[in-house]
């Protein structure tokens, strides 16, 4: 088929170029370049990269967006208004169990709660935040020492699954109104570990940040960043850390560095 796409952050990009190598893209819509770096430079969106990478026009404002009658909407980060819902059928692949996680952060907050199992949902995109009626779901579990990225890459692969099931002839069923749960931003808070909180949920945070945003902490009186630990007696234990200004390591070269 030939389809509009909209994304942004990472996991977009992946369901595009996964998408893109089944289907014809014929634009992709992102949002304009941000600044980024200690320069503040500009950087294109991850979701800009891969378009361009695989030779795909590239649309920066909802205003310029080709007459596509279904536009596939994976992580685009910004409120589609209702003359275009109204103007086009938008499929949005979200990265969880519809009601449950809806919102902007759904993969870091399934695992930081705990969650067993997680999953896909494709919902037809309404006004409500992921409010839409759903045309197809699919769960999967959530391993014990799954970080973000894992369970962002099985989601991509079964979103692409899920919609070369539906785009032909999508039919939707209306969300259920019980387990309605949100997965609000994260904010500077969500990352820094508190460590009179019980060690499972200091790892759990470790492993929802990874390897993507990273925990921060304050360890032999330095601040570092916390990309993998493991609960050893009853305490988290860093296993690769980094330090402000440096590269990732061992948490145990990184002790010897500090000597």
């Amino acid at each position: 088929m030939k389809l509009g796409f909209a994304a942004t952050a990472p996991f977009g990009a992946d369901v595009l170029e996964r998408v893109a190598a089944r289907h014809e893209i014929a634009f992709v819509l992102t949002q304009p370049d941000g600044q980024a770096g200690r320069g503040r430079g500009l950087r294109p969106t991850p979701a800009k990269w891969t378009a361009l990478k695989l030779g795909i026009p590239v649309v920066e404002s909802l205003e310029k967006i080709p007459d596509e009658k279904t536009i596939v909407l994976v992580a685009y980060g910004r409120l589609i208004p209702r003359s275009l819902l109204d103007r086009h059928l938008w499929l949005n692949v979200h990265p969880s169990l519809l009601p449950r996680w809806r919102g902007a952060a759904p993969v870091e907050r399934a695992i930081m709660a705990g969650d067993a199992e997680t999953g896909v949902t494709i919902i037809k995109l309404v006004e409500e935040l992921d409010a839409g009626p759903v045309a197809s779901q699919q769960a999967f579990p959530v391993g014990a020492e799954d970080d973000a990225g894992a369970v962002y890459a099985r989601a991509a692969e079964i979103g692409v699954e899920l919609l070369d099931q539906v785009l032909a002839e999508p039919s939707f069923t209306p969300q259920v109104d019980e387990g309605v749960a949100y997965a609000d931003k994260l904010g500077p808070a969500d990352r820094e570990l508190d460590w009179s909180r019980p060690a499972e949920e200091l790892e759990r945070q470790v492993r929802a940040l990874s390897p993507h945003i990273g925990a921060r902490a304050e360890l032999e009186g330095r601040r570092v960043l916390v990309w993998k630990a493991r609960i050893e007696d009853g305490r988290l234990v860093p296993v690769e850390v980094q330090p402000e200004g440096g590269r990732r390591m061992g948490f145990d070269e990184w002790r010897r560095g500090l000597r």
